[in-house]
């Protein structure tokens, strides 16, 4: 594993080795049955073409009123636990005993992308975020803490983790493209990455 840092951003190449990704997905199988994918749509009534769910105390939503935090799936029922598998990712990349309050779960199908954004709904951004990837490599693109001037970018592998926090807390980041069908971990090839976030 190496650990490498770009423009404050801590990436872990690769901190999960194979067996653990595919307990990973295990671990996810039942909250994707009990929350299943949906596409939200932006605040400017585009659909994304990213499918999410969440895990925890609460989810991230979209829609026509802005982006938020939700206590409950679309379908009206609540979000499930954070698997404990991945809870012990946050322990060993962040060392706090705080844990997070929801991991979100975004499904990168063939020609997803996720546009250059800030996580900035949470409450207080002294806690960090930290990302996993799972499945087909994506595109990472760093940029800074105001939109636009030079960016960096970096492919993102199976099994990778990348821990935003301190000053690159609110640096705008997205995923560009994923390579289709590059990881055997998902049947069906995409990307799934997880986010995990403390709100409150």
């Amino acid at each position: 594993m190496s650990r490498l840092q770009i423009r404050g951003f801590q990436i872990f190449k690769p901190r999960l080795d194979m067996p653990a990704q595919r307990s990973l997905i295990e671990a996810l199988r039942p909250v994707l049955k009990s929350a299943p994918l949906f596409s939200p749509d932006t605040p400017y009534g585009k659909p994304m073409s990213v499918r999410m769910t969440s895990a925890g105390r609460y989810g991230w939503f979209s829609d026509k009123s802005g982006y938020r935090y939700a206590p409950q799936h679309p379908s009206g029922t609540a979000w499930p636990d954070i698997p404990p598998a991945v809870l012990r990712i946050w322990d060993a990349v962040t060392g706090l005993e705080r844990k997070p309050d929801s991991c979100l779960i975004n499904y990168y199908g063939e020609g997803a992308r996720m546009g250059m954004h800030q996580d900035k709904d949470e409450a207080d951004f002294s806690w960090p975020v930290v990302s996993v990837s799972l499945g087909d490599d994506g595109l990472f693109r760093i940029g800074n803490t105001e939109r636009g001037g030079k960016t960096e970018s970096i492919w993102l592998n199976s099994g990778d983790v990348v821990v935003m926090g301190g000053p690159a807390r609110l640096t705008y980041h997205g995923v560009d493209r994923i390579r289709f069908r590059s990881s055997s971990l998902l049947p069906k090839g995409g990307r799934i990455n997880l986010t995990l976030r403390v709100v409150d």
